[in-house]
């Protein structure tokens, strides 16, 4: 397409990007997630699969942070609920909310950066702004 006389070119793509179906895992609390997964007890976070979280306090619909990663495992039980790990939300919700109240999920999705993007878009829509310890 080309514009009035000195605009240069525009050209324009469209993009049409396939549905994401997300299989999300049971809400688990967070003394259960500090227990190894390997052992009876904890509770298996896939290892070395993408996927997104969420993090809400109980019975609450907002959520606290929504993350995206290529490591479940690692991500939520390291980096978000131990601090072993870096976490750009984990830290904050240790430091500042009752943690014996904070519940994860997760679901398993190749497409783990688009998910987020628009597990974002539709928190906005409910809660009218992002997840309480996400700042982008």
């Amino acid at each position: 397409m080309t514009c009035e006389r000195g605009a240069k070119d525009i050209e324009t793509q469209v993009i049409r990007i396939p549905e994401i179906r997300l299989q999300w895992s049971s809400w688990y609390t967070w003394a259960q997630l500090l227990v190894d997964g390997r052992k009876r007890a904890g509770v298996h976070i896939p290892n070395k699969k993408s996927g997104v979280y969420e993090a809400r306090l109980r019975g609450q619909e907002a959520r606290l942070t929504i993350g995206e990663t290529r490591n479940l495992r690692y991500r939520i039980r390291q980096g978000l609920v131990k601090g072993k790990a870096p976490h750009s939300s984990g830290g904050d919700i240790r430091r500042y909310e009752d943690t014996t109240q904070v519940e994860v999920r997760w679901a398993e999705t190749a497409r783990h950066r688009a998910a987020e993007e628009e597990l974002h878009r539709q928190h906005v829509v409910r809660a009218g702004r992002l997840p309480t310890y996400t700042d982008h």
